[in-house]
């Protein structure tokens, strides 16, 4: 069976000190692939000002210059100027589940099935570039072919590819109520600081929503969970880059897209979330770190805790107050 081959990094980023942003040339699977085109690229990060003073990412300021330090501090943010609600990517924001996570599952799921697939870890890289995992797999067996007891016909296969999905998911499932993937570093933190100032809270993801729930029940809690409202997998007809997701929630919410601030790890999300007329951080995850986020307003390798912490509410403050200063 032909197979595709990726350079995608491996490599796994839960916070370590990595800010630089670096631009790939990647390649594309020839069948129903979709290439999000980015918006025209902005300079990442944030000007030196009386907002904020820039203390360790290695990160470009507006002259384009790089400057060191270990946090960003927010001294002078107008308190009446928050974001209206925090939306988080979930897949590689809340959690680093694609490597030792999805693809697992996949993989399991496939060898149940007795299909004679493999999704190694370059390869899983890859595919990522596609949004949602049951479009993923159609594009991989359109491209490589089908194996030999998949169905046929075109509306069989679309049950045929559910199905799996709906197997992967529970496979997924058991990795996260057993918690053997941790949230990555400053998401509960960041989440408990927007709801000690009335910011809504939401997860936008293509991944399935029984899968999503079950990160945000089990990795942040019930009491979490109840404050933050979901919208992943099919409840929208098109994914991520496309933007139907994120204005999705800003209606649901009742808030405007210019006062949401977005975490996303991918170059999909980005360009979804920017799409949007969304503020959109970035926080490279194992697969992204190379990705190019030149159109991100800032980028950081993780959220992080005290003393590692990169940044916090008060900074999401101050990329909004930028619109309104």
């Amino acid at each position: 069976m032909a197979s595709i081959s990726s350079s995608s990094s491996s490599s796994s980023i839960l916070c370590s000190h990595d800010f630089t942003t670096k631009k790939t040339s990647s390649r594309h699977l020839t069948t129903n692939r979709i290439t999000p085109p980015l918006s025209p690229p902005s300079i990442i990060g944030i000007r030196s000002s009386s907002i904020c003073k820039l203390s360790n990412p290695l990160i470009r300021d507006f002259n384009g210059r790089s400057r060191k330090g270990s946090s960003f501090i927010c001294s002078a943010v107008d308190p009446s100027v928050v974001p209206s609600a925090l939306l988080f990517d979930c897949d590689g924001v809340l959690v680093d589940t694609e490597k030792d996570g999805h693809r697992i599952s996949f993989n399991d799921t496939f060898d149940e099935k007795e299909l004679g697939v493999t999704w190694d870890v370059n390869l899983y890289g890859e595919l990522l570039k596609i949004g949602g995992g049951k479009e993923r797999m159609t594009a991989y067996f359109n491209e490589t072919g089908w194996p030999e007891n998949a169905p046929k016909g075109e509306q069989e296969r679309k049950e045929f590819i559910a199905s799996l999905h709906k197997r992967k998911t529970e496979l997924f499932m058991v990795l996260i109520e057993k918690k053997l993937l941790p949230l990555r570093p400053g998401v509960a933190k960041l989440i408990d600081q927007a709801f000690a100032k009335d910011v809504k809270v939401a997860v936008c993801s293509t991944s399935n929503e029984k899968a999503v729930s079950a990160i945000v029940s089990f990795l942040l809690g019930a009491e979490r969970a109840a404050k933050i409202q979901i919208f992943a997998g099919d409840v929208v007809p098109r994914k991520k880059p496309d933007p139907a997701i994120y204005k999705l929630a800003a209606t649901t919410l009742g808030v405007e897209p210019s006062r949401c601030v977005v975490v996303e790890d991918s170059g999909i999300g980005l360009a979804a979330a920017k799409a949007a007329g969304m503020t959109c951080i970035v926080t490279k995850s194992g697969y992204t770190a190379d990705e190019d986020f030149a159109n991100a307003d800032a980028v950081f390798d993780c959220i992080g805790d005290p003393p590692e912490e990169r940044f916090d509410l008060a900074f999401c403050s101050s990329l909004l107050q930028k619109q309104y200063a």
